[in-house]
C-alpha cells in the first residue's frame, strides 16, 4: 500500500524513515513528498569521431560510478543563472536530501519524475526507481533531456517525488549494492 502525505509524516516523527534536512510544508502531495536537486551535476561528455568508447558491465571490478566518473564532467549550477539542460544529454545529479529506511520498517519507496517536468521532456531516473529496505543516502538522479529546448534546472528546485510503499513482511537484508551509502 501506498503511504498517504499523512502517514509518511506520521512516519517521519515516529523514525520510521527520515529525510534530512525536512521537506518543507510545500513538498507533500497527497501520497508523495517531494525531493530538491543538488547544485553539483555529472555532464556526461559527447563522444567524439577520434574516440571510441565501450564500456563493459561485465568487466571484473567494474564500478558504474568510477566509470561514470571518467566519462563526465563535474558542474555546479550556478544560483543566480541556473544551468540550461539541453536536450539528449545524459547528466547525473543528486538529490539535496538524505534518506535513512530501517531494514525493519517494512518500507520501500520509488522515486519518480515530476509531472509538470516530464511534460517538458525532463527524466529523472531511467530504469532505477526503487529505494530499498534499508537504504541510507541521497537519491542518484539519473537526468536526461528528452524535450526539444534546453530546460533550465536550478539549485533546490524540486526535482522529484517519493513515494514510500510498506513491504509484505521485513526483509531479511537490507540493502547493500554497488550505490549503498551513495551521495553521504
Amino acid at each position: 500500500m501506498i503511504l498517504t502525505d499523512r502517514e509518511i509524516q506520521i512516519s517521519l516523527d515516529r523514525g520510521i524513515f527520515s529525510i534530512s534536512p525536512s521537506p518543507e510544508g510545500v513538498a507533500y502531495t497527497s501520497t508523495a513528498v517531494d525531493l530538491t536537486l543538488d547544485p553539483i551535476l555529472h555532464l556526461v561528455r559527447d563522444p567524439t569521431s577520434a574516440l571510441e568508447t565501450t564500456i563493459n558491465p561485465q568487466a571484473q571490478g567494474f564500478n558504474a560510478e568510477e566509470v561514470m566518473g571518467q566519462l563526465s564532467d563535474q558542474i555546479t549550477i550556478d544560483p543566480q543563472n541556473g544551468y540550461p539542460f539541453v536536450p539528449k544529454k545524459l547528466a547525473l545529479g543528486w538529490t539535496k536530501e538524505r534518506l535513512e529506511m530501517d531494514v525493519e520498517a517494512r518500507v520501500a519507496a520509488r522515486v519518480e519524475g515530476k509531472s509538470s517536468l516530464a511534460r517538458l521532456g525532463l527524466v529523472v531516473h531511467m530504469t532505477a526507481p526503487t529505494i530499498h529496505a534499508g537504504f541510507k543516502g541521497r537519491i542518484r538522479l539519473e537526468m536526461m533531456n528528452h524535450g526539444a529546448v534546453p530546460i533550465r534546472l536550478w539549485p533546490g528546485m524540486r526535482i522529484c517525488q517519493l513515494i514510500f510503499e510498506t513491504t509484505f513482511g521485513t526483509a531479511e537484508k537490507g540493502y547493500k549494492g554497488q550505490f549503498a551509502g551513495q551521495g553521504s
